[in-house]
């Protein structure tokens, strides 16, 4: 996230938007996988990442 005030809009009320993205996320690493997985996951506010070369490059993007 870019912004403190996004990070409602991605965790949702009582976070059921993340949990939804998490159980998505796990549901399929798991047929990749073939085994339990087990996700953690939390989000972070960086500033301007959306055009941080670095950052993106890290990011695999």
């Amino acid at each position: 996230m870019e912004r403190d005030s996004q990070k409602g809009i991605l965790i949702g009320k009582k976070g059921c938007v993340l949990k939804e993205i998490g159980q998505n996320a796990r549901i399929e690493l798991e047929k990749i996988f073939a085994t339990k997985i087990f996700l953690t996951l939390w989000v972070k506010v960086k500033k301007n990442w959306r055009v941080d070369e670095h950052f993106l490059t890290q990011m695999k993007y």
